[in-house]
């Protein structure tokens, strides 16, 4: 089965897609002045359209990396976190305290989901 990629540049592909699974590269929020749960929400919402580009949506997450960079803001990011995953779908998921790429980034997510079938 072949591979696809989607909006590739020479670092890395945002979408790929091989035998029904999809993988997003890292998601980081929409503005990074902001705090930890405004943040996580914007990086969520980029799931979100990153999914739906990919022909998939939350609910067929199969597992969730999440990248915080202080573990004091774990129970704010999950507060956002539980209220966007729907009842009966969470995925398995890790988080990792992480130094960011930017000082500023508080968080960001990689995800593999599975192809909504056609």
């Amino acid at each position: 089965m072949s591979i696809e990629r989607i909006d590739t540049k020479q670092r890395m592909s945002k979408i790929v897609k091989h035998n029904g699974t999809v993988y997003l590269c890292g998601q980081v929020c929409a503005d990074a002045t902001k705090d930890i749960k405004h943040q996580t929400q914007t990086m969520l919402d980029k799931v979100d359209a990153a999914l739906e580009k990919a022909g998939s949506d939350k609910d067929h997450i199969l597992s969730a990396t999440i990248y915080i960079k202080d573990m004091n803001d774990f129970k704010q990011m999950n507060e956002v976190w539980d209220n966007w995953v729907n009842e009966g779908y969470a995925p398995a998921r890790a988080c990792v305290q992480a130094s960011m790429a930017r000082d500023v980034l508080l968080v960001e997510i990689s995800v593999v989901a599975a192809e909504i079938a056609s």
